[in-house]
């Protein structure tokens, strides 16, 4: 048997492991929505900087925590009924996708990518089991699950290879077996209304967060801790952190460049077309080039974590540069929510 997606399944180059996963799924069932839309529309864009014992930090450009899981208030606002399922049994998980497939509906799962063999870590072993990828195609015969991911291939992967990146214990993020299932039979667009709504919960987790490790705090907060760091980890750990960041900001991590705010500027651009306020238009400007500067610090990373004494590079001109891309954030979001408001 020939390994092939399930019907009318259409590939698409996306660029957030989650969005992009929805947005095959909405594709597949009639409901095309841009990847852009999805991530604003469920209010996923804000910043966050956490380190938890025994893992490396959390950069990113994603907002969290949410009164409700992103995925519920995506489909929300959608008409869309999404709900996500977890189980301690590998077993049932296998089975579960595979009725799925059978019924011939792509599934939505959550994995550890350091599992997947079509990912290439440069000889470094590197987890991250918040990943979501969607599986659309089985061969029986040789127990193979065909994988969709951000990248415009299919990728065959063994069903034992997708249970351990399934299973997998890694902090922070283990994925639980997770998977998610969809009822489109109310689909519908977003309201401008809702649209609104999505950018003030946006621009508010941002400039009032409840801790802070989030939001413009949160910058101001990397920028400060992220100078310790020789004194917290080996000269290994700390390339690695380092590398890690600018993963977390770079395209290659799947933030759309620029830590979501590219994405987030073309979600704007569509707001101001759906709401009708045309000032949305300015701030899509704004956070374009709020996004060319984290990129631009993001490569910064990236060489730090391959310089000879990456150590000596972490000092008050990266405090500095921290404390004035917050206060970049913070003007663009406070003129974002009187756009809106």
């Amino acid at each position: 048997m020939v390994l092939k997606p399930l019907d009318n399944f259409r590939m698409q180059e996306t660029h957030h492991c989650v969005t992009g996963s929805l947005r095959h799924i909405y594709v597949f069932n009639g409901h095309d929505i841009s990847e852009d839309m999805l991530l604003g529309i469920g209010g996923g864009v804000g910043f966050i900087y956490w380190h938890m014992k025994d893992a490396p930090p959390i950069f990113g450009g994603r907002r969290v925590p949410q009164a409700r899981p992103f995925e519920q208030i995506v489909g929300e606002r959608t008409g869309v009924i999404i709900e996500t399922h977890t189980t301690a049994s590998a077993r049932k998980a296998e089975q579960t996708l595979l009725a799925l497939l059978e019924a011939g509906q792509p599934v939505a799962l959550q994995v550890d990518m350091g599992y997947l063999p079509y990912f290439d870590f440069g000889g470094h072993e590197y987890h991250f089991g918040g990943h979501v990828v969607v599986a659309c195609g089985y061969d029986p015969e040789t127990h193979t699950v065909l994988i969709a991911d951000r990248d415009l291939e299919l990728h065959p992967v063994p069903m034992d290879t997708l249970e351990a990146a399934r299973g997998s214990k890694y902090k922070p993020f283990p994925p639980k077996h997770a998977w998610m299932t969809f009822d489109f039979s109310q689909k519908r667009m977003p309201t401008a209304d809702e649209v609104r709504q999505a950018i003030n919960e946006q621009a508010d987790a941002m400039l009032n967060p409840p801790i802070n490790n989030f939001g413009v705090k949160g910058i101001i907060k990397a920028g400060q801790l992220v100078p310790q760091w020789p004194n917290m980890m080996s000269e290994d750990d700390l390339r690695m952190c380092l590398f890690n960041v600018y993963i977390f900001i770079s395209p290659v991590g799947g933030t759309g460049g620029g830590t979501f705010r590219y994405m987030f500027s073309r979600f704007l651009r569509e707001a101001a077309e759906i709401t009708g306020r045309t000032a949305l238009n300015e701030s899509a400007a704004e956070f374009w080039h709020i996004a060319d500067l984290w990129e631009e610090q993001g490569l910064w990373f990236k060489q730090a974590s391959e310089s000879p004494n990456p150590a000596s590079l972490l000092n008050a001109e990266l405090t500095a540069w921290f404390t004035a891309q917050a206060e970049c954030e913070k003007a663009a979001w406070e003129t974002l929510r009187a756009a809106v408001s």
